[in-house]
Parts: C-alpha cells; sequence; structure tokens
C-alpha cells in the first residue's frame, strides 16, 4: 500500500518516521519543505499538492494544527477530495472536532473513499519509537484494511466505533491530561512552599494513589527547568474548547473545565501560544515567588522502551 502523509510537526513527523522506518512507500507534503528533506533524503516521495498525493497512493494520512487546516487541505481546488475516488482511504490524525471530521468523511464516503479518524495518545516521545496509542473511529472492514498501517505507527490501537468517536475520545483524555498538570503544579507548590524536598516529593506522588503518566512525564520536565514536553498552550487551548464544545453539545453541564480553560487561557495571554505547556506552572511561580527546580531530572522524556509490532486493544468486558 503507498501512503501519503501531510504534515510533519512535532507529531506528524514523528508518525511518518515510523512509516518509512516499517518500509512503507511513503509520499510526504508539509507547508514547509525544508523539514520533508529527511524523509525524502530516505526514499520518500515529494507531492507538490494534496491532489497529486491522493492520485499516486491509496492512503492519504493528515495530521494538522487545527479543523481548518484540514478542511484547507480537505476542500482546496488542489485538495484531497478533488483526487478522491473508489477504495482510497483519507485517515485524519489531527485532533479536531466530530462534527468536523464527520463533515469532510462524508465527502470522502460520497466520492468512494473511506474515512478515519485516528489521533494518537501518549506523548511526543512515544510517537518517535511506534509506541504511542491510537485511537481509531470508522467502519469495521475500513479498520482493518488500514490496520497493517496504523499498527505501524502505535503500539495499543482501539477500535472506537464509527466516524468521530475517536475525536471525541481524543478530546475527552486530552482534558483529562490538562487537569492532572494543572493540579500537579499546585501538588508540587503547595509541597515546596510547606518546606518539602521536591525530589521526595516527586517519588512521593509516584509510588501513590496520586500517581499518573502526566506526574511520570511532564512533572520531571516541569522539575528540570526545560519544560519541554514538546505541546504547547495554544493546543490545550484548542483541545479544551473542543472538549467544551462536545460538553455543550450534550448538555453536560461541566464545572471544573471552564475554570481550567480560563487557566490555560491566561497562561498563553501571559506567555504566549507556543510556550511550552508545561510552564503553565509560571503563573503559581510568579504568585509564590518560588521556583519548582529540582536536580536529576531529565530535560526531554525519552521512550526507552524497545519498538513493538502494534496490536488491537481487545476490550474484556
Amino acid at each position: 500500500m503507498q501512503i501519503g502523509f501531510i504534515g510533519l510537526g512535532n507529531v506528524g513527523g514523528k508518525l511518518a518516521s515510523s512509516l518509512q522506518r516499517n518500509g512503507f512507500d511513503l509520499m510526504v507534503r508539509d507547508l514547509d519543505r525544508q523539514v520533508a528533506t529527511p524523509f525524502i533524503d530516505r526514499g520518500a516521495r515529494w507531492a507538490e499538492s494534496p491532489a497529486e498525493m491522493t492520485r499516486q497512493t491509496d492512503m492519504v494520512i493528515t495530521c494538522l494544527p487545527n479543523p481548518s487546516a484540514s478542511a484547507a487541505v480537505m476542500e482546496a481546488q488542489d485538495g484531497i477530495l478533488s483526487e478522491m475516488t473508489d477504495g482510497k482511504i483519507w485517515a485524519e490524525m489531527s485532533t479536531t472536532d466530530e462534527h468536523e471530521v464527520k463533515r469532510l468523511g462524508e465527502q470522502v464516503l460520497d466520492a468512494g473513499g473511506e474515512a478515519i479518524d485516528c489521533p494518537v495518545s501518549g506523548g511526543c516521545h512515544r510517537a518517535a519509537t511506534g509506541n504511542i496509542s491510537i485511537f481509531v473511529g470508522t467502519e469495521r472492514h475500513t479498520f482493518d484494511r488500514a490496520f497493517p498501517v496504523i499498527s505501524a505507527m502505535g503500539r495499543q490501537i482501539l477500535h472506537t466505533g464509527p466516524l468521530g468517536s475517536a475525536s471525541v475520545l481524543k478530546v475527552i483524555t486530552n482534558y483529562l491530561a490538562s487537569v492532572n498538570l494543572v493540579a500537579l503544579g499546585e501538588a508540587l507548590m503547595t509541597a515546596k512552599c510547606s518546606g518539602l524536598d521536591l525530589n521526595t516529593s516527586y517519588d512521593a506522588i509516584r509510588i501513590s494513589s496520586g500517581n499518573s503518566f502526566v506526574h511520570e512525564t511532564e512533572s520531571q520536565v516541569i522539575l528540570n527547568g526545560s519544560r519541554n514536553i514538546n505541546f504547547t498552550l495554544d493546543l490545550v487551548v484548542k483541545d479544551m474548547s473542543l472538549f467544551q464544545a462536545v460538553a455543550d453539545r450534550t448538555n453536560v453541564p461541566l464545572e471544573l473545565a471552564p475554570v481550567l480553560l480560563d487557566i490555560f487561557k491566561d497562561g498563553q495571554n501571559r506567555y504566549g501560544p507556543r510556550e511550552w505547556s508545561p510552564n503553565i506552572v509560571r503563573r503559581l511561580e510568579e504568585a509564590c515567588n518560588e521556583k519548582l527546580l529540582a536536580p536529576g531530572f531529565p530535560e526531554e522524556i525519552v521512550d526507552d522502551e524497545p519498538e513493538s509490532t502494534g496490536f488491537e486493544v481487545n476490550r474484556s468486558y
């Protein structure tokens, strides 16, 4: 199967690398052609347009920063839809709006193609090694067709249901991660201001019922001071807004989410939209005139698990 990949940013570039590492015939495109150079040097082809890519491949993957970028790539005169034909697959790996992916997916189906939303979860460090988790929303027969490609990019693959279901679950899980990030900042600052050692506090949380994936990753780069988790404040605000929109459409009266969204919007206004998301703790550092820093923590999180073949997560109930 020939694969096209549009969007070679922090996440997309790593996912595309996994495909190339696993032997797929790859065609690539990005607004910045320079980021495609390493892929082309390793044998990938460059697409002059999304239309050309769709014409020459069996499956086109998009991994873009926001729903409007995906719509532009799909619906432009030289976009994916202009060359979508019977049997071709569009796979949306961006974190996007459920309604938008369904709207675009309907146009893919009308042209005879098949549509998937398959966002990832687990951090850029796991995307780099092919060990990230992937949610897949599509019909079962499309899931089975695309599985060899998807399982080359991720380890745990969950078929979430029809198109759009994966996008809802993605913003739900990103919301939970954002809650945890803010809570950990408050917990660590309270420990610091109580006179506790931050290394000891990190370990206490790690071995406790309060532990989490976010603590074992983002707390480390917070305490190192780099705050580099390869995810920025504007992306948190986007994802939180998408989550709030899902809740609003389903009449869920959220209480915590609006407060959290205001916190991240304030951080974005103070430090800029492209600031690393763990630097949301700067708000507390400034308020308390203290720094959340401790020796011995890494500047970046690296996945030290070996790459393994992806598998479908089988529900046990």
